[in-house]
């Protein structure tokens, strides 16, 4: 039996679950290749597998180093909302004999591991609130 590729494989995986863009698979997978990367520069050793948390924060870090505060939005235009939809992405690659599993890998690995609101929007929010600044600062002059 011949191996499938990614192209055919993406093909076949859009066609038949249409939530997720393309393009999110595409991220998808060079965020796993950032977070094996990452890995390996803390751990020192190649790393075997990446766990659905692992991968969910390799997702975050990626996510922001390529587009910034626009994260959220780039996610949402793929129909990504939550850590969830990534897990599916996921098992849909699995399925499709792209990325492989272990026994103890599941969708409850995908799980509320954070809040994406919190994780891409939080980031570029302004440190101080504004209600807390000196009045100098809150309140516009008058002209």
């Amino acid at each position: 039996m011949q191996k499938i590729g990614f192209t055919e494989a993406l093909d076949s995986i859009v066609a038949a679950d249409p939530r997720y863009q393309r393009d999110a698979y595409i991220f998808l997978r060079d965020a796993l290749d950032y977070t094996t990367k990452q890995q390996k520069k803390i751990k020192g050793a190649t790393v075997r597998h990446v766990a659905g948390p692992e991968l969910l924060q390799g997702v975050r870090e990626y996510a922001l180093k390529e587009f910034g505060p626009m994260a959220l939005s780039v996610f949402s235009f793929w129909g990504i909302h939550r850590c969830e939809d990534i897990g599916h992405m996921v098992f849909n690659l699995i399925g499709a004999g792209i990325f492989g599993k272990t026994d103890e890998d599941s969708m409850e690995d995908f799980r509320e591991v954070y809040d994406f609101h919190e994780a891409f929007v939080k980031p570029f929010e302004p440190e101080t609130p504004r209600q807390n600044l000196p009045p100098s600062l809150s309140a516009p002059k008058p002209v």
